[in-house]
């Protein structure tokens, strides 16, 4: 099978020595994602709802990047600061509730910055037709 490695450019890429999506046959796996724009600047400064909007659209860019999209992922892990679940669980929510994925959530004591409340992995498949 064909890999396919996809970078967004950022330096954290080659320090740690990964790819912000890897494609090996039909099968994408996105990296943990955080809520920054092309800058590097967070979104959603102390607000885990607009923090999650924002990896949701980084995580759909990266997707596109592969072939694939939103109604391809069948898998979301979901590392958070505060347990609280309400308001990470309704942006995920609003891009996967037809989708209805398989899904995990882990409360982390911080992440790599501590501006940051939500990091989010994903996993695609795609479909047949494509």
């Amino acid at each position: 099978m064909q890999r396919k490695n996809i970078s967004s450019g950022t330096c954290w890429e080659s320090i740690v020595g990964y790819s912000r999506a890897v494609r090996v046959g039909d099968f994408v796996f996105i990296s943990g994602t955080t809520a920054t724009n092309k800058e590097g600047d967070i979104i959603g400064l102390d607000n885990p709802y607009l923090q999650t909007i924002q990896i949701i659209k980084n995580i759909q860019s990266a997707l596109q990047m592969t072939g694939a999209c939103l109604k391809d992922v069948v898998r979301t892990r979901i590392y958070i600061t505060d347990i609280n679940l309400e308001k990470v669980g309704h942006a995920h929510s609003e891009y996967f509730e037809q989708i209805r994925l398989a899904a995990t959530l882990i409360e982390v004591s911080s992440l790599i910055n501590p501006k940051l409340l939500v990091e989010i992995e994903a996993d695609a498949v795609l479909s047949d037709a494509r």
